[in-house]
This record gives C-alpha cells, structure tokens and sequence, in this order.
C-alpha cells in the first residue's frame, strides 16, 4: 500500500511557493491522504490568514469525493456538479463536517499507480490562479492526478 508522507510534500510546496511568487499571489498548501487526514499544511508570507483553512478543506473535499466515485478528478468538477445538481447539498455537507467540504480549483488528487494515496489543495488566489499553481507543482513533483489504468 503506497503512502505519502510529510517529506514528500516538501519538493510539492517548494513549487507552489515559486510559481505563486513568479505570479504575485501568496497563498497557502495542504495535502491530505487518501482519508483526508491533513499530512502537511504550510502558508506564505501575506497569504491570508484564512487560507490554510480553505486549503486543507479543498484538498479534503477531493479525497472525499475522489475516493467515492471516479467522476470527480479535481475540485472544479466537483464545484460544478453540485451546481448542476444541488448546491443545497454542498453548503450541508460543509456544515456536516465543520466546514471542510469546499469545491474550487486548485485541488486535484494524487495518485500512485491506481491507489488513491492523498489530495492537495492552493488557495489564496482565484480558482483559476489557484489551478494553475497547483498544476504546475504537480507537474513539477511528478504527481500523477488519475489512476495509471485510468
């Protein structure tokens, strides 16, 4: 059973911190694993105060809904799913677990293989610039967003 550990965000946050800087958009990071237990959660200097929160519950909520059904590759699917369908639904499943259920960009899954072994989450920019930066650290780190026989 593949695992990702502490040290292994390391490299994935030190890209997040470069591509934010080269944008001008201080933010935080979170990675949770495949539960969504948080493994490492680290904010930028004049990131807002509230943006380990927001980061940790994006990456949450794509473990959440990745582990549930295949559907959901990263948090704008997800977001606009329950737009489509719901949006009632998201607002009680925040309150159902004290706010950790947020949809944005800016939040994919990791994968090894084909197991699920955890998610991130980048706020404190938009969604988009949260995407972006998030894309580009996983690109960096090597991170894999989907399953190998997907």
């Amino acid at each position: 059973m593949a695992k990702i550990r502490a040290v292994d965000c390391h490299p994935f946050f030190e890209a997040v911190t470069e591509k934010a800087s080269a944008m001008g958009v201080p933010v935080a990071m979170a990675v949770v694993n495949a539960e969504g237990h948080l493994i490492a959660l680290e904010r930028m200097d004049d990131a807002g105060f509230i943006t380990p929160d927001i980061a940790y519950a994006k990456a949450y909520t794509v473990a959440a809904f990745r582990s549930m059904s295949p559907r959901f590759p990263d948090g704008l699917l997800i977001r606009r799913w329950f737009q489509e369908r719901n949006p009632q639904m998201m607002v009680n499943a925040s309150v159902m677990t004290g706010g950790k259920v947020v949809a944005s960009g800016g939040s994919t899954p990791i994968f090894v293989g084909d197991e699920l072994v955890g998610a991130y989450g980048v706020s404190g920019g938009t969604s988009e610039q949260d995407e972006v930066i998030g894309q580009h650290a996983r690109g960096v780190v090597g991170w894999q967003s989907r399953a190998a026989s997907d």
